[in-house]
């Protein structure tokens, strides 16, 4: 089972299966010029990527849209985070796939009132994708100088090969980690997807 790899060969078949999704390429590719500080190309696009592949779908199946992450504390305005938009669109223009590209230094603004929970001010792109409703979308790519792909993967890459989903108890609530899984789950039959821990066994932040 890939799995079961050690981390550096499972490192070299995540790449292998990535570069199946071209579209997902290509995406990497443009989000280059973009030259977006602390950027990832992260969550759904990725992980369901390798669900495909190992389960011998096509590479893009069942993925609903690309995501860009981006760090810019330096203007938490909407106005900045819009212009930034609107130069993704343009080129991302004519992929046939939705890119969305969010400046995760503004998350805690719109958080509280998406999800009923407050979020607090994120420190860098990992840090947002530490938060994710599930560890398995813990997993973000991108490219740097010199064609070098950076992964930043937190909680290892087993599940993602072996198609456990696993709750991340930090800030997502759990009817978003359910809805999730429901959806994936129609798409995916084969997952595991593991129960939200009771208030007892979740996880708590460290005090130190």
């Amino acid at each position: 089972m890939i799995g079961r790899l050690p981390l550096d060969e499972q490192l070299t078949v995540l790449k292998s299966l990535l570069a199946r999704n071209e579209l997902l390429l290509e995406v990497m590719n443009r989000a280059v010029t973009l030259d977006l500080p602390d950027w990832y190309v992260t969550a759904g696009c990725l992980f369901q990527t390798v669900w495909n592949v190992v389960t011998d779908r096509p590479p893009t199946s069942g993925i609903k849209d690309y995501d860009v992450f981006y760090f810019d504390d330096r203007d938490l305005s909407w106005e900045a985070e819009d212009a930034v938009i609107k130069a993704a669109d343009e080129a991302f223009a004519g992929l046939p796939a939705e890119v969305e590209v969010r400046n995760e230094a503004r998350v805690h603004l719109w958080y509280e009132q998406k999800f009923g929970v407050p979020c607090a001010p994120h420190a860098s792109t990992e840090a947002a994708i530490d938060s994710f409703a599930a560890t398995t979308c813990c997993l973000g790519v991108r490219l740097e100088p010199g064609g070098r792909w950076r992964v930043y993967a937190p909680h290892g890459l087993s599940d993602v090969f072996n198609l456990v989903v696993r709750p991340n108890p930090v800030l997502a609530p759990r009817e978003v980690y359910e809805a999730k899984t429901a959806r994936w789950r129609q798409q995916w039959p084969e997952l595991t997807v593991l129960g939200w821990p009771s208030a007892s066994t979740a996880r708590m932040p460290s005090s130190s």
